[in-house]
């Protein structure tokens, strides 16, 4: 057996942190629903664009086998910290404490925004559609891969995650609008991102080398399968 194909690297256990804190906030930051300029937004919107760009450069890198585990690994440590939110919303506050309907109003509808969260993200973004258009293109275009795999992503996973977690929270009217400004500013988002994306992926490759996915199993399923 090849242990090298069952090993992470360093930088790639530092994005897979990041890509889990991104996830946490962005669960949490859901919640909330803001106003930018008149336009109807939530504030996930801060933060979870950046779990896309971090998984563009990781399936870039490492390949599909690696994304999947980064994806896994992410949600179950999502799922960890909203399971235990709502234990401590279940539990009966303390005499003295005066805040139980502004801590439920955000853990308790965390554990609805990450079941959303995470069937659309596995449905939109499962690193598929990078994976198959780096073996189309080889090295070349990654900018329009990362481009176009972020609006087939974002556009299922809005699709998907707006009815699921926020429906009968959100007016039925405002769902439409705050599906389609969530696709525009997020794909906006990583256009203004893609030379600082461009650059640490360049950079990673020298450091790390680089996965063609040739023969790669894209079941969802085969966690552990790391190889590309």
């Amino acid at each position: 057996m090849d242990n090298s194909k069952k090993q992470v690297s360093v930088l790639f256990m530092l994005f897979s942190i990041l890509f889990c804190v991104c996830l946490i906030a962005a669960n949490i930051l859901e919640t909330k629903q803001i106003s930018v300029l008149g336009i109807s937004l939530t504030g996930g919107l801060i933060v979870f664009p950046v779990s896309y760009i971090i998984n563009d450069c990781v399936c870039e890198v490492w390949g599909y086998g690696k994304a999947r585990l980064l994806i896994w690994t992410g949600f179950a440590m999502n799922f960890f910290f909203v399971a235990t939110g709502a234990i401590c919303d279940a539990i009966p506050g303390a005499p003295y404490w005066n805040n139980d309907a502004g801590f439920h109003a955000i853990f308790g509808l965390a554990p609805r925004i990450a079941a959303a969260s995470f069937v659309a993200f596995v449905i939109g973004s499962f690193a598929y559609v990078m994976s198959r258009m780096k073996l189309h293109d080889g090295a070349r275009r990654f900018s329009a891969r990362a481009i176009l795999s972020t609006i087939a992503g974002e556009s299922l996973d809005s699709l998907i995650f707006f009815p699921l977690a926020l429906g009968g929270v959100v007016p039925a009217s405002e769902l439409p609008k705050l599906m389609l400004w969530q696709v525009v500013l997020k794909t906006a988002y990583e256009v203004v991102a893609l030379p600082i994306t461009i650059r640490v992926v360049r950079a990673l490759k020298r450091h790390e080398g680089e996965v063609y996915d040739r023969g790669v199993n894209y079941n969802i399923f085969k966690i552990f399968e790391l190889q590309g």
